[in-house]
């Protein structure tokens, strides 16, 4: 079943007095510094202090962080529609989604060719299932053939689809594997699922092929290792493997939220606890100019105590 998000208190409307506030600071932001591939101390200390008079934006951070880490959530959406209709999406709009986004984890960048905030278009020559493709993104977390995935993905809507569809899809994959039979439980648990690609990557482990969807730790720790699209094309895994992997993504179906972002919407999905995905975008988009179909920005992060 499918529920729209919008209704949740998962979503975060900024106040006008701390948008106005807010607007004016992120004109006065320096330009950040990378310390290898992670946002620089000293960059997230200066941001910080920027920040701290701000009425009203500590407030804003304190619910910001309960929602990703409380038992029950793990995901929020912070709306800046309207400061991204007073500052476009350049430089000044990055740094202070950059600033507010440090005060929750460490930004960093764990694909060496591509910069901080990395681009996600619509290509109509990609595989329909991909990020950039036009059909549906099935359920799956960020880098999940690495050892130490991003503990935060974060996608920010540049441009909705214009023709109204591609919803962002969400869903608790911890409530989802409670659900499962112990004999699926386990079976998850067992070393023997692969996905991927393992490249240019850095700060997120070694490459771990196969791996378990269920890894046994903690969850503030560990993570449900799963990707739908480990499903697909040649599968080399067992008959109960493979049922008990599509008994996850049902069940991860069945549990699921969906809602589309709107331009300045920023959504960050702790990947410890939620998994996420996209609906098709509408059918036309050959009809759409390319620089007016959907773009999304995606940034990963890492908890500070992990560095």
């Amino acid at each position: 079943m499918s529920t729209n998000g919008t209704g949740n208190n998962r979503f975060i409307d900024l106040p006008s007095r701390l948008e106005d506030a807010l607007i004016k600071t992120a004109k006065t932001l320096p330009e950040w510094e990378m310390a290898g591939t992670f946002l620089a101390p000293s960059a997230i200390a200066q941001y910080r202090a920027e920040l701290a008079s701000v009425p009203q934006f500590g407030e804003t951070v304190e619910s910001l962080r309960a929602k990703l880490r409380t038992v029950d959530t793990g995901y929020t959406v912070v709306r800046l529609g309207n400061i991204a209709q007073e500052l476009g999406f350049g430089e000044a709009f990055l740094r202070l989604a950059t600033a507010i986004l440090a005060e929750v984890a460490i930004p960093f960048q764990p694909f060496l060719r591509w910069p901080l905030w990395k681009e996600i278009g619509t290509n109509l020559a990609a595989s329909p299932g991909m990020s950039t493709g036009i059909g549906y993104n099935a359920f799956h977390m960020d880098l999940v053939n690495a050892t130490m995935p991003p503990d935060y993905s974060v996608l920010l809507c540049v441009r909705p689809d214009p023709l109204g569809a591609g919803a962002s899809i969400l869903s608790d994959a911890r409530a989802a594997t409670a659900r499962l039979t112990p004999s699926s439980r386990a079976l998850l648990a067992d070393v023997v699922y692969r996905y991927g690609s393992f490249f240019e990557l850095s700060d997120v482990g070694e490459e771990y092929r196969p791996f378990p969807v269920l890894d046994g730790e903690p969850d503030a720790r560990g993570f449900i290792r799963f990707t739908a699209k480990m499903l697909t094309g040649e599968i080399d895994l067992t008959a109960d493997h493979i049922r008990a992997a599509k008994d996850l993504a049902d069940q991860l179906i069945a549990g699921q939220l969906s809602f589309i972002l709107q331009r300045g919407d920023f959504l960050i999905v702790n990947q410890h606890k939620w998994l996420h995905g996209r609906e098709p975008l509408a059918s036309g988009q050959h009809d759409v100019a390319p620089e007016e179909r959907r773009l999304l920005l995606q940034l990963f992060m890492r908890d500070a105590s992990a560095v």
